[in-house]
């Protein structure tokens, strides 16, 4: 496994004990203090453990499980796959710690603009990433097995 597939792998688990604990938080307040949650509360929990944690782990898995790239392969990166790492790490965390914010002060313009800038920088990393890996969703041996009759 090679350090890129470990950096999603691993911060997929940051990502979902961190999503873990707000709703740990969630379940005390609502149900020992009767304090509800705000909806950007719920979206920041919510969204760090669909797309911090369950998608960075679906990206590390594919990266690490599908077949190399060909050598004729124009699109795969490693660099790029690398960039789209950060943005989308990036573009998570202050997505969640923005709508965290929101959920306890007045949303306001500025505020606004940096939840819409990182849900935006998340769209186009996970964009980045699943162009550059296109090339190497391909069967390798499975289509000549198929063509002998091969079920599986």
């Amino acid at each position: 496994m090679f350090s890129t597939v470990r950096y999603f792998i691993k911060t997929s688990i940051a990502f979902l004990v961190l999503g873990i604990l707000t709703g740990l938080y969630m379940v005390i307040a609502r149900y020992y203090f009767n304090a509800w949650s705000p909806p950007d509360l719920v979206s920041a929990h919510t969204h760090i453990i669909l797309v911090g944690a369950v998608m960075m782990m679906i990206m590390g898995v594919a990266l690490w499980f599908f077949p190399r790239p060909e050598k004729d392969d124009k699109l795969y990166k490693p660099n790029l796959i690398l960039a789209a790492y950060f943005i989308i790490t990036i573009s998570t965390a202050l997505r969640f710690i923005f709508q965290i914010v929101s959920s306890f002060v007045q949303m306001n313009e500025i505020i606004k603009f940096l939840l819409l800038l990182s849900s935006v920088s998340q769209v186009l990393g996970i964009i980045i990433f699943f162009v550059s890996i296109w090339g190497r969703i391909r069967s390798v041996g499975s289509h000549i097995r198929e063509a002998k009759g091969e079920k599986f």
